[in-house]
C-alpha cells in the first residue's frame, strides 16, 4: 500500500496528516482554515487520495503559518507514499472547467522542484483567507515532493472558481501521475527520480 502517516510540530503548528495514494476519496479534514478544509476535501475526492488531516495553528495571527506547514507535511507524505517511484505513470495533466473559470495544470513527478504558478485571483480575500497563501501552499508541497507543477488559468473571474479549479485540476493531474502503469520500471533514463 502506498500510504503514509506524519506529524509535524513547531512553535506554530501541530499537525497529523495521513494519506492513501490508492484510495477513494474519502477525507476528514480540520486545519482550522475553513477555505483550506473545503480545498483539500475536494482534493482528496478528485484525486481519490483518502486524506486525514488535523492541524492546531496559530490561526489568532492569520492562517499563513498553518496553510504552508500543511503543504509541507502533504509534500512529505507524497514522497514517502511514492517510494523510488517505480512503476508510476510520472506525468499527468488536465484541464478543468469550474463555471466561468478554466484552469490547467500539469505535473512531472521528476525530482526536481519547479512551480511555475500562473492564476489571477482578482480579489485579496475569500471569506477570511488571503488568497496569497494558494501559492505559498503550492509552493511548499513541490519543495516537499519534488516535482514540476505547472498551474495556468486560461479563464475565470470568481476568485472562488478560480482557487477551487487549480486545487480540483492538480488533483486530477497528479491522480494521473502517481498512478501505477503496470510496470516495475523507474520511468526515467537515469534510472533514478
Amino acid at each position: 500500500m502506498r500510504t503514509c502517516e506524519l506529524s509535524r510540530k513547531t512553535a506554530e503548528t501541530d499537525i497529523s496528516l495521513s494519506l492513501n495514494l490508492d484510495g477513494t476519496g474519502k477525507s476528514s479534514i480540520n486545519t482550522g482554515c475553513g477555505f483550506l478544509d473545503h480545498m483539500l476535501t475536494l482534493f482528496a475526492a478528485h484525486g481519490k487520495f483518502d486524506l486525514t488531516v488535523t492541524c492546531a495553528g496559530d490561526t489568532y495571527v492569520d492562517d499563513h503559518h498553518s496553510v504552508e506547514d500543511i503543504g509541507i507535511c502533504l509534500g512529505q507524505a507524497f514522497q514517502q507514499a511514492l517510494g523510488d517511484k517505480r512503476g508510476i505513470t510520472r506525468y499527468g495533466s488536465f484541464l478543468l472547467p469550474m463555471d466561468e473559470a478554466l484552469i490547467l495544470s500539469a505535473v512531472d513527478i521528476s525530482g526536481r522542484s519547479c512551480l511555475c504558478f500562473g492564476l489571477e485571483i482578482p480579489t485579496q480575500k475569500i471569506g477570511s483567507f488571503d488568497t496569497e497563501l494558494v501559492e505559498e501552499f503550492f509552493l511548499a508541497f513541490t519543495r516537499n515532493c519534488p516535482m514540476s507543477l505547472h498551474i495556468r488559468q486560461l479563464a475565470g473571474k470568481n476568485a472562488h472558481h478560480i482557487v477551487e479549479g487549480a486545487f480540483k485540476s492538480v488533483a486530477r493531474a497528479l491522480k494521473a501521475a502517481v498512478a501505477l502503469d503496470g510496470t516495475n520500471d523507474i520511468p526515467s533514463t537515469k534510472g533514478v527520480l
